[in-house]
């Protein structure tokens, strides 16, 4: 296996008129933690909505593993996994029952193995005890977990997340960067969209500052909260490092 796990070459988006990617380069290794960055429209998430082909490029290409997405992307989209703002939970199923939804219909597993490997993940994000509730019975918090947990279900060799914590309140923010902080300890590749510089301080292999539908910067955390290169970027890091 290439020790690429994302490579994307000059891709470009638009919406209408509005062109929301431009000329993006980013290369993602195996194992590696990256953070996009960047104030509100400035094309963050719609670089990780590409990638797990949520919304599609019209120039450029992305590859994962060697492979391009728009090949086949329903292959890909399992070695991919997502985790949005909105928990996107099922209300009428339990967390049990949403965990073993993917498995059981895209990897094949049997409802034993599918609830097996659920109650794994669910002790992995730390709320075993929650299988059976139904997510408006959770915490905000919590139900980030499960998506988390649901993601992990389907063994993803990559790990999406488009700012997980901003629909949290504020106490329960760190129960869900702790797992991610896990997450990172144990080798997973994650491309995380935050405005949490303290988390990406922490997990950050690189950092990737987008403004206006570009890369304006990237480099190593050390590097990129110590010596911001562009004005954008410092600019912008003063106003969320003063908060």
């Amino acid at each position: 296996m290439t020790d690429i796990a994302i490579e994307m070459v000059s891709v470009n988006k638009w919406f209408s008129d509005f062109h929301v990617l431009k000329d993006i380069d980013l290369t993602v290794k195996s194992g590696e933690r990256v953070v996009i960055c960047g104030p509100s429209g400035s094309g963050k998430s719609t670089v990780v909505r590409c990638i797990n082909r949520l919304e599609t490029h019209q120039k450029g290409s992305i590859r994962i593993y060697g492979s391009e997405v728009t090949e086949r992307p329903e292959d890909l989209r399992g070695d991919v996994g997502m985790v949005f703002q909105q928990f996107n939970l099922f209300p009428h199923l339990s967390v049990l029952e949403n965990l073993t939804l993917g498995p059981m219909k895209s990897r094949g597993l049997s409802r034993a193995e599918a609830e097996d490997r659920a109650r794994r993940y669910l002790e992995r994000v730390k709320i075993p005890e929650q299988a059976d509730k139904r997510p408006g019975q959770l915490s905000g918090g919590q139900q980030q977990r499960v998506a988390i947990a649901r993601s992990l279900c389907m063994e993803p060799k990559v790990m999406l997340f488009d700012e997980p914590t901003s629909a949290l309140d504020p106490e329960m923010i760190s129960e869900v960067l702790d797992v991610m902080v896990e997450l990172a300890e144990e080798g997973m590749t994650m491309i995380v969209v935050t405005h949490e510089m303290g988390f990406a301080r922490k997990v950050a292999d690189k950092m990737v500052f987008m403004d206006a539908g570009e890369i304006v910067e990237t480099g190593a955390p050390a590097e990129f909260f110590g010596n911001p290169k562009s004005r954008r970027c410092q600019t912008f890091l003063s106003q969320i490092l003063s908060h």
